[in-house]
């Protein structure tokens, strides 16, 4: 059997496909041979067709073996994102998938295909003597095991202009990869915040963490790449007419195109109490630094609602406070998302962990004169509380666009075509504001406000605004963190039954959740890669139905 090496594109070390690419690759050239190490890390026969494996590379580091279709690729051995090991993860059509959060790498190349993250991998040369595979790796990319793909600066002699408003990952990707695809004209990116584009999720799961480590990108790398940053101001209106941007400083900017990801705001019920001082939202960077200043164990916290950021905050501040009681409407939490059971088991962790429940049980007031003192129930409880988070959901940050000619739903979300154009041309949308197609539950229209969803979308309206026609395919994919526990799911979609295997008691399940006995989506605790393999079955246009569950074996799909 003859065995191939895996081509080598134009962001690998080893070939020049651009005359941008030729300095860069020319000081590669120039690089001292103890830059590089090369040796024999296996043998042909080692490498089963689509198993992923891992070689030290001497004592450098180590380096992701895969063989598809007799194609031999290295390439660096841990996601991007969090450091997922890869070997570990799920192999699809031509790329392999993080095991953790569900982005994904091409294997001819490393380039990053899917989301979260910024970062691709870099790939490494393959020589085949004989039996022997023989890889060859630059030092530096096997230590830090990870590369930006090319990208090119602003030409002083294309006048064209984008605007991106927006400072989350969307915006970030957006930028970035129009970067990537050699568009030379100006972009400006609108951060409402007063902070570079960062690592949200982290908020509820690190509170009051530093920024400067959840940061996406630094200062430095948008001034290289000549990406015009604007921090702490906001849009206030869009004459698409104009194709002009109004900021609340009364500055107006000039756009091409413009590409609109403004998320959600979180949700403060209308009931008395509150805006009182100490009843707090977590949505931004402030709130959570706000939030960590006022944790005390000389305090008692309520946390309304149970939704996976008042989950993950109350797993965080569990031993912070002095008494925490979530206060929630349905009986466990996440059970329109994950089913009553996994909610029980959840809600069953959380109670030996010490957190107080109040289940089928609403507020009426938050009490105090200028802080909170208690919270009122509909019940007629007087609970005490010095600190209040609500949880209690979010609505989308779009009103600033009532006038503008884009047409905006009744919840505020702003529909688009499959490649994320709205209904006004040179308009583009992404991320939680998108109610977008979904291809993998057959082009249905969602606005899924999921954090490697929105790079995606960021992805996909770049390549369009920069002439690159791309329809949206993917699969949802999200994950939440509870202490030592994560729980992950994919897919998207009603369902009217649900699968288990495993033990969902003591956490450490996979539950197919059905619609006519077809898989809709599945979640995993602690059984690692099935959801990701289940994400990489949905990208091949594959389906999971009830008859392929049924046996001994619920998992036999995947082996």
């Amino acid at each position: 059997m003859l065995h191939s090496v895996s081509p080598l594109f134009r962001n690998c070390q080893y070939l020049t496909v651009s005359f941008r690419s030729i300095p860069n690759l020319f000081r590669n050239k120039m690089s001292s041979s103890d830059d590089y190490v090369e040796d024999v890390v296996c043998k042909v026969s080692d490498l089963e067709e689509n198993k992923l494996k891992t070689f030290q590379l001497q004592d450098e580091g180590e380096v992701l073996l895969v063989k598809q279709n007799n194609i031999i690729s290295a390439l660096g051995s841990k996601c991007t994102h969090y450091g997922a090991p890869l070997v570990n993860g799920a192999i699809g059509n031509g790329r392999v998938r993080c095991p953790w959060h569900g982005a994904c790498f091409n294997l001819s190349n490393g380039d990053i295909e899917e989301y979260p993250g910024l970062d691709s991998l870099p790939c490494y040369k393959v020589t085949i003597e004989g039996d022997n595979v023989k890889v060859r790796a630059k030092k530096d990319d096997l230590l830090t095991n990870k590369r930006i793909k090319h990208m090119v600066g602003k030409c002083q002699f294309d006048k064209s202009s984008i605007v991106i408003i927006g400072g989350g990952p969307a915006a970030a990707t957006c930028a970035e990869t129009l970067r990537q695809e050699d568009y030379e004209g100006d972009i400006t990116m609108i951060c409402k915040e007063n902070y570079l584009p960062y690592d949200r999720v982290r908020l509820s799961k690190q509170i009051g963490l530093n920024i400067d480590t959840a940061l996406l990108r630094n200062e430095d790398f948008y001034q290289k790449y000549n990406i015009n940053v604007v921090k702490g101001i906001d849009a206030t209106s869009v004459d698409t007419v104009n194709k002009t941007v109004t900021l609340r400083n009364n500055s107006c900017l000039g756009y091409n195109k413009l590409f609109i990801a403004t998320g959600n705001k979180a949700r403060r019920p209308c009931i008395p109490g509150a805006h009182l001082e100490n009843v707090l939202v977590l949505r931004s960077y402030e709130d959570s630094k706000l939030a960590k200043s006022l944790l005390s164990t000389e305090k008692d916290m309520v946390i309304i609602g149970s939704s996976f950021i008042a989950m993950e905050v109350a797993d965080y501040c569990k031993d912070k406070v002095k008494k925490l009681t979530v206060i929630m409407r349905d009986e466990v939490p996440f059970k329109p998302v994950l089913g009553p059971r996994i909610g029980e088991a959840i809600l069953n962790l959380f109670k030996k962990n010490g957190i107080n429940f109040i289940a089928k049980m609403g507020v009426d007031a938050i009490n105090g004169k200028d802080k909170v003192e208690s919270v009122k129930l509909h019940d007629g409880t007087i609970m005490p509380a010095d600190l209040v988070l609500l949880g209690t959901g979010s609505n989308t940050d779009t009103a600033f666009l009532k006038n503008s000619g884009i047409q905006l739903q009744e919840n505020g979300t702003i529909e688009t075509d499959e490649y994320l154009q709205s209904n006004v041309p040179d308009v583009y949308i992404g991320g939680d504001i998108a109610l977008a197609p979904v291809w993998s539950s057959g082009n249905k229209k969602a606005a899924i406000g999921h954090f490697g969803l929105a790079h995606y979308h960021g992805k996909i309206a770049a390549l369009n605004m920069a002439g690159k026609r791309t329809k949206l395919k993917t699969v949802p994919y999200f994950w939440t963190k509870l202490g030592p526990l994560s729980i992950r799911y994919c897919g998207h979609g009603t369902f009217d039954d649900i699968i288990y295997t495993g033990n969902v008691e003591e956490l450490k399940f996979v539950a197919f959740y059905l619609k006519d006995d077809v898989v809709v989506a599945i979640s995993s605790c602690g059984m690692d890669p099935y959801v990701s393999q289940f994400a990489e079955l949905l990208a091949k246009g594959r389906r999971l139905h009830r008859s392929d569950l049924r046996g001994d074996d619920p998992l036999k799909w995947a082996k």
